[in-house]
């Protein structure tokens, strides 16, 4: 099938996304990135808003309900991940049933039109945005940052210093328990010897 890719980074991206809401700890969920500045999100407002746009988005703009509350009853870190993970995991089997016609079905996408495949492809963007500002606010309340797409300071450093690849946990599954019983990601190595910048400061 034409469209599989996008199925299979849906499939993907959503692991990433809660992976990086487990890096945070409870007592960061509403520490601002500018103390008293409302602009920037907090972790819950972040994890709100996916949780909320993102179902928007599958129910108005590709027809696919999960028939859930976007948001768990109690809003908790351990909750939120809960909440996405079985949602996002409805979407992801109604993805997988899906064929090149619907895939190429044209849909409103706010004041315009487009193909769902355009549409997905914008919601995987859209998520990687936010996941982005996330792992900045966690490296700004000095926690460690694991994998999300290749090795990262706290796994090692850069790629060409043959850093490691390391996820906090192997499955979804596991990470729900892992973080159930009060955490059990993956050890780190840290960052090394060597900078895990191209372009290391002089001084």
């Amino acid at each position: 099938m034409e469209y599989q890719f996008l199925v299979d980074t849906y499939e993907t991206e959503r692991v990433k996304t809660l992976g990086v809401w487990s890096m945070f700890k409870d007592e960061d969920m509403r520490v601002r990135p500018r103390l008293h500045d409302r602009r920037g999100r907090n972790a819950l407002e972040h994890m709100v808003h996916q949780c909320v746009s993102e179902n928007l988005w599958f129910r108005n703009m590709l027809e696919i309900d999960v028939g859930a509350p976007p948001l768990p009853k109690e809003e908790t870190r351990l909750e939120f991940i809960k909440r996405y993970a079985e949602d996002s995991g409805k979407r992801l089997t109604a993805l997988q049933k899906t064929d090149k016609a619907w895939w190429e079905k044209v849909s409103v996408f706010f004041d315009t039109k487009r193909s769902r495949a355009w549409i997905m492809t914008r919601r995987i963007a859209h998520s990687a945005h936010h996941r982005g500002q996330l792992t900045v606010m966690l490296r700004m309340l000095g926690r460690e940052i694991y994998s999300t797409y290749g090795p990262s300071a706290d796994t090692g450093g850069l790629m060409i210093h043959n850093a490691p690849t390391i996820y906090a946990y192997p499955s979804i599954e596991a990470l729900i328990d892992g973080e159930t019983k009060g955490g059990a990601k993956a050890p780190l190595p840290g960052p090394g010897d060597k900078p895990c910048t191209e372009r290391p400061d002089a001084g």
